[in-house]
């Protein structure tokens, strides 16, 4: 079983607290991995406050208002299917990058070696100013 430890930074140097998350299998692909994560957010989500304590992928404005975070609407629930497809999109815009130890995965279906204490840092990339 691995510890995969789970960090999101920015090219702009923001840094959330990591997390980490218990899977059985030693080998997943980049897809696999971020559904996981994904669908681990949104329980928490679903469960919890309507602040998300960490999210790779954000509710969308629409999905905020009917949940209720933008006015008195009661809140709803977010869609996983939907988060996972919103985050392969921007990992396959260039939205992010993902690096598992010191490796760089290029592709959603490359598969990820998971040891113990597998450390995979999100890096969201931050267009340049006029670029």
């Amino acid at each position: 079983m691995a510890t995969v430890t789970f960090v999101d930074e920015s090219t702009a140097g923001t840094r959330t607290p990591a997390w980490a998350l218990q899977i059985f299998e030693e080998r997943l692909t980049l897809r696999e991995l971020i559904r996981r994560r994904i669908h681990q957010e949104v329980v928490e989500h679903n469960a919890a406050s309507p602040e998300p304590r960490r999210s790779l992928v954000q509710p969308t404005s629409t999905e905020r208002a009917l949940n209720g975070e933008q006015g008195e609407r009661p809140r709803r629930r977010v869609d996983p299917q939907r988060q996972v497809a919103l985050a392969e999109k921007a990992f396959g815009s260039n939205g992010f990058v993902v690096l598992v130890g010191d490796r760089q995965i290029e592709e959603l279906d490359d598969e990820v070696d998971l040891r113990r204490d597998t450390a995979v840092t999100f890096l969201k990339l931050v267009p340049l100013v006029g670029g």
